[in-house]
């Protein structure tokens, strides 16, 4: 289900590029931060907890709690560390026991 972001794409200006999150294609502004453009994108959560199953999302927004995890190109990468770039393909992290 999706949320009414917190965030908006008001302040930024510039070119929107098209990635790809778990095969749904997203307009996201190019060069900018991965983990606050999913957020601004009306992302709730990107990924699971490995032990509960609760959502994740973005949290310390630098690098500091991993709770952003994404898979880029099969390699799991924090997504506050990635910049946006047309084309990429993000899918959520797979955990454990199909969680």
């Amino acid at each position: 289900m999706k949320t009414v972001s917190k965030f908006e794409y008001a302040f930024i200006e510039g070119p929107l590029v098209t990635v790809r999150f778990d095969g749904a294609p997203l307009q996201l502004p190019d060069g900018e931060n991965l983990a606050a453009s999913l957020l601004a994108a009306g992302l709730g959560h990107i990924r699971r907890s490995p032990v509960s199953g609760a959502h994740r999302a973005p949290f310390c927004m630098m690098g500091a709690c991993f709770e952003c995890l994404v898979e880029i190109d099969g390699i799991t990468r924090q997504a506050c560390m990635v910049d946006v770039e047309d084309g990429l393909v993000i899918e959520t992290v797979k955990t454990p026991g199909g969680v």
